[in-house]
C-alpha cells in the first residue's frame, strides 16, 4: 500500500471518528421511550447571555455542537421540555446536568455554556412546564409530579441514550448540579433515581418544599396583623438593625470576619444564642435604631423557627442570626423580608399561589392556615411528589455515587439546619460509611448559593470528579472571591461537616487568613419534628 493511501485511510478513520452535521442531524429519527427530538441542529458560538440583577451579559464562546431539543411524554398529560449540547470535537466522554431555580422552567444557560466549552456533553430540562408560576399545575398532578421529581430522571435517561448515538459510545461518567431548587433535584436524584448519576452536587437544597414554603408563610404571619396584612411589623429597615447586633453579638471579641469589599460576616452563626431583646427601644421610645416590643416579639419568633401551634413541634428550622439582613446592593429588600411578602400585592405571603394553585383553592386565605391541621393535609396531598426527605441512600451508595452538599451560612432563603438536619439523619441511618459517599461543606458569609460577604466561588466539579473518578474524597472545599476584574480577592478552605474551619490567626480580614480543621464545639441543632420529616 502507497504512503498516499495509507494516510487517505487515516484521514477517513479521523473523519469518520469525529461526529459532524450529518451525525447530528441523525439524531431526529429513531426516538422511543417516550420521547421526540424536535430539532438537531449544528451551533456555532459565541453564546449570548444576558445579564441579570445589574450583571454585565456574558459572550461564552462554545465552539461547534450539536443543540438538540425535544420533548418527552413520561405518563398521560406530561410533556417534560429538555436541550441536550453536544461538542463535535474534544468531547470528554463526560455529561453534566445542570439544575433549575425556583419553580422557573428556564435553563442555566451561562453554567451550560461553560461545561459545553470544557467539553462536557450539557442537558437540562424545563420540569415539564414554561414560566415561573405554579400556576401551571393547577388540578394536574402529574404537571407537579414531573417538576417534583421526575423531569430530571427522565430527561437524563435520554440524554445519555442520545450521547451515545451521537458519539457512538456511552458517557463514561455523568454529573449533576444544582443549587437551591437544584439542589433539590439534586437530592432526589440521590434517593429516587441512584443510578442516574455518579456524582451529585446538592447547594442549598429547597427539598423540603411543603415545609419551607409554610416557613415562608409563618414569618409573614408572625409579621403582619390580620387587619393590616400591608403593614409589616418588623420592617425592613429594623432587618438590617438586627443584623447590626447579630454581626456585634455572635463574632465575638475579635469582631466580624470580613469579606470582599470589608463586608462584615459571622463565622460561626451555629454557636451562636442571639436574642433580639438586646435591640429594644427603651421604653416608649421607637427611633430608627432600636425595635418596639411588638417587633421584638415578632422576631423572637421568626428566630424560634416555624412550629405547630399546640404541640410546640418544629416544622422547619429558624434561619441564622446573620442572614436577617444580608442581600446584594442592588435588591432593595435585605435578607428575610425578600420572601416575606408577594412582590406583586405586599398584603399577600410570599408562594401564595403554591398554596392557592397546589395544595388548597383559588379562594385560600392565608388568615386561615392553621399550622396543625392543614399542614398535616398539605403533607399528605404534595409531600409525595414534591419533597426529598429521605434518608436512605445506600443504594445510592451501594452503585458508588458520590454526593458534595454546601450551603452559605448566611442563607436567608433555605436555613442552614435544614441541611445539618438531613445530613445529621442519613449518618444515624448509614453511620461510619457516609463520610464514603456524602459530605456537607457550610460556607460563612455565604447567601443563597451564593452571594454575601463570604468567599462564595465553589470549585465543586473538580471536587465530585477527583472523588468519583480517583476515589479521592475532599478533606476541604475550597471557595474564593474574586475582584471585578476576575482576579482572586481571597480565598478559604471548608472542611466537612461536623468540623469547621477556623482563622490561625487573630487578623479577621480573609485574605490574608490560614485555616485549619476543627471539631471544637458540641451544636445544639434544630431538629425537625418526625411527622414533618417526609
Amino acid at each position: 500500500m502507497t504512503i498516499f493511501a495509507r494516510c487517505s485511510l487515516f484521514l477517513l478513520a479521523l473523519i469518520l471518528a469525529v461526529p459532524g452535521h450529518a451525525a447530528c442531524e441523525n439524531l431526529l429519527t429513531g426516538s422511543g421511550g417516550g420521547a421526540v427530538v424536535v430539532s438537531a441542529l449544528p451551533t456555532s458560538g459565541p453564546l449570548h447571555i444576558p445579564g441579570r440583577w445589574g450583571e454585565p451579559d456574558q459572550q461564552i464562546e462554545t465552539g461547534t455542537y450539536c443543540l438538540v431539543k425535544g420533548a418527552i411524554s413520561a405518563v398521560e398529560g406530561s410533556r417534560i421540555g429538555f436541550e441536550l449540547w453536544l461538542p463535535e470535537t474534544g468531547w470528554n466522554h463526560r455529561i453534566r446536568m445542570f439544575g433549575n431555580g425556583g419553580y422557573s422552567s428556564s435553563l442555566p444557560r451561562a453554567q451550560m455554556a461553560k461545561a459545553l466549552a470544557e467539553g462536557y456533553a450539557v442537558t437540562a430540562t424545563d420540569t415539564g412546564h414554561q414560566g415561573d408560576d405554579p400556576a401551571f399545575a393547577i388540578g394536574l398532578s402529574q404537571s407537579i409530579a414531573d417538576w417534583g421529581h421526575r423531569a430530571v430522571h427522565e430527561t437524563i435517561i435520554t440524554a445519555k441514550a442520545l450521547t451515545e448515538r451521537f458519539y457512538g459510545t456511552a458517557p463514561r461518567y455523568s454529573y449533576f448540579d444544582g443549587c437551591s431548587t437544584g439542589g433539590h433535584q439534586a437530592l432526589q436524584e440521590a434517593q429516587r433515581y441512584p443510578s442516574d448519576f455518579d456524582g451529585i452536587v446538592a447547594g442549598a437544597p429547597g427539598h423540603n418544599r411543603t415545609h419551607l414554603n409554610a416557613a415562608f408563610l409563618w414569618q409573614f404571619v408572625q409579621n403582619h396583623e390580620a387587619t393590616a396584612p400591608s403593614r409589616a411589623i418588623l420592617t425592613p429597615d429594623k432587618l438590617r438593625v438586627l443584623h447590626r447586633w447579630a454581626l456585634k453579638i455572635c463574632s465575638g471579641k475579635d469582631g466580624p470576619m470580613k469579606g470582599l469589599g470589608g463586608a462584615a460576616y459571622i463565622d460561626d452563626p451555629l454557636a451562636c444564642r442571639f436574642d433580639p431583646q438586646i435591640a429594644a427601644c427603651s421604653p416608649g421610645q421607637d427611633t430608627a435604631q432600636c425595635l418596639t416590643p411588638p417587633q421584638v416579639a415578632a422576631a423572637r419568633r421568626m428566630y424560634d423557627g416555624t412550629r405547630n401551634p399546640r404541640s410546640g413541634e418544629l416544622i422547619y428550622p429558624p434561619w441564622l442570626p446573620g442572614s436577617e439582613g444580608i442581600g446584594p446592593a442592588h435588591y432593595p429588600l435585605p435578607g428575610w423580608s425578600q420572601y416575606w411578602a408577594d412582590p406583586a400585592d405586599p398584603s399577600q405571603p410570599a408562594r401564595a399561589s403554591f398554596w392557592r394553585f397546589w395544595a388548597f383553592a383559588l379562594d385560600w386565605k392565608w388568615q386561615d392556615f392553621d399550622f396543625d391541621a392543614d399542614m398535616e393535609i398539605v403533607d399528605e396531598k404534595l409531600a409525595g411528589s414534591i419533597n426529598a426527605m429521605s434518608a436512605d441512600l445506600s443504594a445510592f451508595h451501594a452503585l458508588g455515587g458520590k454526593l458534595i452538599e454546601y450551603h452559605g451560612l448566611a442563607d436567608p432563603v433555605v436555613s442552614p439546619w435544614d441541611s445539618i438536619d438531613y445530613f445529621q439523619r442519613v449518618r444515624a441511618q448509614s453511620g461510619a460509611e457516609t463520610s464514603g459517599f456524602y459530605r456537607l461543606f457550610l460556607a460563612p458569609g455565604v447567601g443563597h448559593c451564593s452571594g454575601g460577604p463570604g468567599p462564595s466561588t465553589f470549585h465543586t466539579q473538580s471536587a465530585i470528579e477527583a472523588w468519583v473518578e480517583q476515589g479521592r474524597a475532599p478533606e476541604r472545599l475550597i471557595v474564593n472571591a474574586m475582584d471585578g476584574d476576575g482576579s482572586e480577592a481571597m480565598s478559604r478552605p471548608l472542611c466537612p461537616f461536623p468540623q469547621r474551619s477556623v482563622p490561625l490567626t487573630d487578623d479577621s480580614v480573609g485574605a490574608s487568613l490560614q485555616f485549619a480543621c476543627t471539631s471544637d464545639r458540641r451544636l445544639r441543632t434544630k431538629s425537625i419534628a418526625a411527622r414533618y420529616r417526609r
